[in-house]
């Protein structure tokens, strides 16, 4: 794989590390949030957390800490319903939001995004070519992946959620002026250790195949010492590109 199929875009080395805080509580999440110090810089915040209550605070929190805020919501809904949920959003600092839906969707929630980035969710990484045939899907997901983007920047996100695996084919077809966040990352000996995500890649093979930014959770969380294995994530990301 040639380097020029590295991030090129200006962003900050350590914010490329993504931490998906996937806990049952608040009072966890900042437990691990100040556990982890200044080795995670951006963190993503899921339904789990949404549904435990004290998910807008905890923005406010994060974000008064000088952390970047990923809200995974996959907003999905009727168009106007999607587009008013994204105006709420704007106020409470956030980077990223994702919708999940189809061009018109995406529409809506760019109509009202202000400073937030609007990131389209193409194919859920704990989904293969045999689930997409169970869902009446007549596509492999690499098709799926770059018909799914190619209309959702169309409709004007700013980048898309899509597994390492379909990166080098999104930078392919469609450029690089578009923000890929890939999710799914496990270290190459879990190829063989089944979990709910199917179409994984481990951290360098995200970046060498075009991904901007890598979402990880269960490693660093179920790690011994969080903060050393997120460090050890960021040495990785620092080599290259630093």
């Amino acid at each position: 794989m040639l380097d020029s199929t590295l991030s090129k875009k200006d962003i900050d080395t350590k914010e490329r590390l993504i931490f998906a805080l996937d806990v049952p509580s608040v009072e966890e999440g900042k437990a691990l949030v100040e556990a982890l110090g200044d080795s995670v810089l951006f963190y993503k915040l899921g339904l789990q957390l949404f549904m435990a209550g004290g998910y807008y605070e905890f923005i406010d929190w994060l974000t008064d800490r000088g952390k970047k805020v990923f809200v995974d919501l996959k907003f999905f809904d009727v168009p106007e319903t999607v587009r008013l949920a994204v105006e709420q959003l704007t106020h409470r600092g956030a980077t990223f939001a994702t919708v999940h839906g189809n061009q018109e969707i995406v529409k809506a929630a760019v109509s009202k995004k202000s400073g937030l980035k609007i990131l389209a969710v193409t194919v859920l990484t704990c989904l293969d070519d045999d689930d997409l045939k169970d869902l009446g899907f007549q596509c492999d997901v690499e098709t799926l992946v770059l018909s799914r983007a190619r209309r959702a920047l169309q409709a004007g996100a700013d980048g898309v959620i899509s597994s390492g695996l379909e990166a080098e084919g999104l930078r392919r077809d469609l450029g690089d002026g578009f923000l890929v966040v890939s999710p799914g990352i496990r270290p190459v000996a879990n190829r063989l250790v089944r979990d709910d995500q199917k179409r994984i890649v481990d951290v360098e093979e995200a970046f060498h195949k075009g991904a901007d930014y890598i979402v990880v959770g269960r490693p660093i969380r179920n790690a011994r010492n969080p903060k050393d294995e997120a460090v050890s994530y960021q040495r990785r990301i620092a080599a290259l590109f630093d």
